[in-house]
């Protein structure tokens, strides 16, 4: 066993190379801004070396860093007179805190609300006097609980229960609360109940009664008019993700019916009369804007790539954060250039992904395909498989996929069985074969890629974080003869540990992904967990853990790690002071080039 100290050979001298400059190019978040003071806006950036929120006077041009710690800060929120920044304060990355608010301009950090005891946080919506706020919570002993607060009186619980929940949103004139719950026991997919400030329920709207597929929804907006009784929800009654409007007052439910494949998302125009569409398909993303009115839809122009936010802006702009695999973020509006272009050191280009479709047991799978310009194969290849599990790899800019590139590997990126942007049946079908059914899928791309002439069969390494992490360990455990290096970030690895160390919201996840508990299913977490497979594993593995995460705990990270240790298998941990990944610059580098050396002396 080695314990990495961040100073792998070939480190040190020389000019700065390409992979690193991508990591510290200033970054910059797509800012929010107060509903009713629009020049007062709040954005994210690593401008100073760590990931920390900034207060920007658009009026004035000023931008002051609002928060300054060790392990960084990026969430918070405007109050909708842009008179407060609320910011949650937790313990080195644990996620477990409270709120605290500071003027905008600037002043003292005290506590948002009195009263509450630290948790994780279950959502949070500000009224617009700026003085009543609705305070999701989250705690191993209580479930989910939520809390009305008026002009700094004592907390008022309107809401509790065993099960995850959180805060959807609060009403333009503040008389109507939206929240998301899994009551029924399914995390994955909520319903809706909306209630008044003193918790009474004013409607409710479940998808996953009455039928056999499991549908969820979630809340995406009240509609920004004082006495408008309109919420914009997300359905998947048409088996992907869609906008409708429900009025809570009347019930009546009013399908968009956009016509636009892969997923739709919106958010309202400032002034209730028209909807931005976010629309997301195979792998890309662009916008729409949709009028109530007349139901006509026009495109809103954008690049090719992906568009990771937008917001519409009350003079009718939008403002959106674009990438693609070759060009690094950029804040843009649609009423001309770039909205923030923090100065300093360029982000380098990297090169474009290519798509490849294959069959797999499941259907066709997308994978998402760089490497290095006018080379070609077979290459030492790399299989980056994204968290999540619901999430996936977009056309967009990746600063570790790109350090690989300059490395001469190529990236393959798989939206196995479990991502997004693929329809609901797509993102369910990893239930009850955790892990075991992204494998199969990543398998067959990998067969792809061997077969193709673009990966060297001896040269694959399996990599990723946090789902990925997992992904990896499983992969390398129940696959030893495929894989000639394990990469793990932040992984799961005994899952059943993982389960009685994890924070609230995600036992309930695993209990919807496992069909119940360690104790109630031990067969399914057995057959999903790292830890059952780690006597198989031949590659050398390569680990690194945030030792206060309360996604992916320690505890059983070391359990996996003490049983290669028994087994005198070749790995190497590296564990430090940060959660479920690092907000700091410098942390981030030192992690690529531990991995990066990890497989160049494991490869060779």
């Amino acid at each position: 066993m080695t314990e990495s100290n961040g100073a792998p050979r070939g480190a040190g001298g020389g000019s700065m190379p390409d992979w690193e400059k991508r990591f510290r190019a200033p970054r910059v978040s797509l800012p929010d801004w107060a509903e009713d003071a629009p020049d007062r806006s709040l954005f994210v950036s690593n401008a100073t070396g760590t990931y920390e929120l900034y207060a920007w006077d658009r009026t004035t041009g000023e931008q002051r860093r609002a928060t300054d710690r060790p392990n960084g800060t990026t969430d918070g929120v405007l109050s909708p007179d842009g008179e407060w920044i609320w910011w949650f304060s937790d313990k080195d990355g644990d996620e477990f805190g409270v709120w605290l608010r500071q003027p905008f301009a600037g002043g003292e950090d005290v506590p948002a609300v009195d009263g509450l005891e630290a948790s994780y946080p279950a959502g949070l919506a500000i009224g617009r006097d700026g003085s009543t706020a609705v305070v999701g919570r989250s705690t191993d002993e209580d479930g989910t609980t939520i809390h009305v607060v008026r002009g700094g009186g004592a907390p008022q619980e309107i809401y509790r229960h065993r099960e995850s929940a959180g805060v959807g949103d609060l009403s333009h004139d503040g008389t109507l609360i939206a929240i998301e719950h899994t009551e029924h026991g399914d995390a994955m997919h909520s319903a809706l109940r909306v209630v008044r400030p003193d918790g009474t329920t004013v409607a409710e709207l479940d998808d996953t009664k009455g039928g056999s597929q499991e549908l969820g929804l979630e809340v995406l907006g009240f509609a920004p008019v004082d006495g408008d009784t309109r919420l914009l929800v997300g359905h998947q009654r048409r088996g992907r993700w869609e906008p409708m409007v429900w009025d809570v007052a009347s019930g009546e439910e009013t399908d968009l019916a956009l016509g636009l494949p892969g997923d739709v998302s919106a958010e309202w125009y400032p002034d209730g009369s028209a909807l931005l569409v976010a629309h997301s398909f195979e792998a890309r993303s662009d916008l729409w804007r949709y009028e109530f009115g007349s139901g006509a839809q026009t495109r809103v122009e954008t690049p090719p790539g992906t568009v990771s936010g937008a917001t519409a802006r009350p003079d009718g702009s939008v403002e959106y954060l674009w990438s693609s695999a070759a060009e690094p973020s950029v804040v843009r509006s649609t009423s001309g250039g770039v909205v923030l272009d923090p100065p300093g050191l360029k982000a380098p280009v990297s090169v474009p992904v290519e798509d490849v479709w294959v069959e797999g047991p499941g259907g066709r799978v997308h994978a998402l395909v760089q490497k290095p310009a006018g080379v070609t194969g077979p290459l030492p290849t790399v299989f980056e498989v994204h968290g999540g599990p619901t999430w996936h790899d977009s056309d967009s800019f990746a600063a570790g996929p790109a350090a690989w590139v300059d490395h001469g590997y190529a990236v393959v990126r798989v939206n196995y069985r479990g991502s997004t942007g693929y329809g609901r049946e797509w993102t369910d079908a990893l239930k009850h074969r955790v892990g075991l059914i992204e494998l199969e899928d990543v398998s067959a791309v990998r067969e792809w890629a061997v077969s193709s002439g673009l990966a060297d069969p001896d040269r694959l390494v399996l990599a990723g974080g946090s789902w990925g992490g997992y992904l990896t360990l499983l992969g390398v455990g129940t696959q030893p003869d495929v894989w000639a290096v394990g990469l793990a970030a932040v992984p799961v690895a005994d899952y059943v540990t993982a389960y009685h160390d994890e924070m609230e919201a995600l036992k309930a996840l695993d209990r919807t992904l496992f069909g119940g508990t360690p104790e109630e299913v031990p067969d399914r977490f057995t057959a999903s967990s790292p830890l059952t497979y780690v006597d198989e594993v031949k590659a050398p593995v390569y680990i690194s853990a945030g030792v206060n995460d309360p996604r992916c705990p320690i505890r059983q990270i070391d359990n996996y790690v003490d049983r290669l240790v028994a087994r005198g298998a070749t790995h190497e941990v590296y564990r430090y002071d940060a959660g479920h990944g690092s907000l700091v610059v410098e942390e981030r580098i030192k992690q690529v080039r531990l991995e990066l050396d990890f497989a160049a002396r494991h490869l060779s």
